[in-house]
């Protein structure tokens, strides 16, 4: 029984160790992409130009949970494009109800969204803004689940929530939910900060309140990338997370959310 507990142990340790390193690997590949002085190597380059590469500047903004901020990850046409593919089938959004993993209306999410078609996952925007998202998440585009459209108009919140899953029937399709890019569509907006209540020691302002922990102001063009799966492979507690209420105008996002393997 000894000998079976060390080698568990050994295994896991193995399996932590292999996950820092690639951890750290795809922080290096992502630092080296957008050097700045590696910018004119990409002008004349199709794929570089795709994945928007010499514009895209990463900021590591928390380890635990793992977030870092694309700045410049959309460009401006995109995130006209997408709202516009939106907007005429807004409807309000939903909740997961962990009894039956079927949506449901809730106070937590007073927002109002849509999810893109399979077909339109075809078109070449999003197809690009797909392979976009696989390349700086390290994550397959084939893990990814349909790229949801969101817009939170005044006093419109998400309250502090996780993104993997309680429930058994969501992980039968695609497993658990490793990872999301959340994209940001729109400026001039007062609030709707996307809010970790479990990053930092600091204090920032969450829909006009100071609160403790680490908010991210919505930015056109940005993206936040963090993890819901620890190093260790199991869900991270720390990943809490929520958006702020709107104070002004309108803020419009658009979620990618990656699974552990392929099914969508």
């Amino acid at each position: 029984m000894m000998a079976q507990s060390k080698y568990i142990l050994a295994l896991l340790t193995f399996i932590t160790i292999g996950m820092i390193i690639g951890s750290l690997f795809q922080l290096a590949f992502i630092w080296r992409l957008e050097e700045p002085s590696g910018t004119s190597h990409w002008e004349n380059d199709k794929e570089a130009s795709l994945l928007r590469l010499g514009l895209v500047k990463p900021e590591i903004l928390s380890w635990s949970p793992r977030v870092i901020l694309f700045h410049n990850f959309l460009s401006m046409e995109e995130c006209d494009y997408l709202r516009a593919i939106a907007k005429p089938r807004l409807r309000s959004s939903t909740v997961v109800d962990i009894k039956t993993g079927k949506g449901m209306k809730s106070d937590v999410r007073t927002s109002s969204g849509m999810f893109l078609s399979s077909e339109e996952r075809k078109y070449p925007i999003i197809e690009a803004i797909e392979k976009r998202i696989a390349v700086f998440s390290q994550v397959p585009a084939e893990n990814g689940e349909l790229i949801q459209v969101l817009r939170y108009e005044t006093s419109q919140l998400y309250r502090p929530h996780h993104d993997y899953f309680s429930d058994t029937f969501n992980l039968k399709r695609g497993g658990q939910r490793v990872a999301t890019m959340l994209m940001y569509l729109s400026d001039d907006v007062e609030g709707g900060e996307t809010y970790f209540p479990m990053a930092g020691s600091g204090e920032c302002s969450c829909g006009g309140k100071v609160v403790k922990g680490l908010c991210v102001k919505p930015n056109k063009g940005d993206a936040v990338l963090f993890w819901s799966m620890g190093l260790d492979g199991e869900t991270d507690p720390n990943s809490l997370h929520g958006g702020c209420a709107v104070l002004r105008g309108e803020k419009w996002s658009a979620t990618k959310w990656m699974r552990q393997k392929a099914s969508f």
